[in-house]
């Protein structure tokens, strides 16, 4: 598969750098500070973010589901405030490609092949590694990661671009008030101990 990569201008340096497309998928968008972490990533333009209505079809109907304490009306202002903050997120037209896909370990997730066949993503950023094996990905050049590992790429990318994200996540929340190291805590607790402990460092 022929790789496209979009550039990103550097100011700081003068120097364009390779940004890479990503897919999100629905199990990442769930947790909500790895979410609001992973949508600052695409804003600072570490990489170009992708998902696909499907995608947040399934995030939110199970917040719905698992949290009847969350208010569905906000949930639904989420999803899309997402969309409003990464520009062309949404994939489309991929659907044809699905039947490429059914022999995965999960067949369910042959929507999140065929949209990163069809925007030529690079990374896959999922929480189920065994659901995208590298046998069935290597072709494609594309790639599954877990969102620790992930973000510790973009923390060795840019430290100062994730600092800036999780001071800017920890001046947003008013109800509770959160600091930095109340963001990093749940992090933690979300699943992401390495990208928690770098930024303490």
């Amino acid at each position: 598969m022929r790789r496209t990569n979009s550039q990103h201008w550097d100011r700081t340096w003068g120097l364009s750098r390779v940004v890479f497309t990503v897919i999100y998928d629905a199990n990442v968008l769930y947790p909500s500070m790895l979410r609001d972490l992973l949508i600052r990533v695409a804003q600072a333009g570490l990489v170009r973010a992708r998902w696909t209505e499907a995608i947040l079809d399934e995030t939110f109907r199970n917040l719905k589901e698992n949290r009847p304490d969350l208010d569905p009306s906000k949930l639904d202002r989420t999803r899309e405030l997402m969309c409003a903050a990464v520009p062309d997120c949404i994939v489309s037209d991929y659907q044809p490609l699905e039947q490429v896909f059914t022999d995965l370990p999960d067949p369910g997730d042959a929507h999140v092949m065929a949209a990163a066949l069809k925007v030529q993503a690079q990374v896959i950023v999922t929480n189920n590694l065994k659901h995208f094996p590298p046998e069935m990905l290597n072709p494609w050049g594309l790639e599954a990661k877990h969102p620790d590992d992930f973000l510790m790429d973009q923390f060795h990318l840019d430290a100062v671009e994730l600092h800036v994200a999780v001071r800017n996540m920890s001046e947003a929340y008013r109800n509770p008030p959160l600091d930095v190291d109340d963001v990093l805590d749940r992090l933690d607790a979300e699943g992401m101990p390495q990208i928690a402990a770098a930024l303490r460092r």
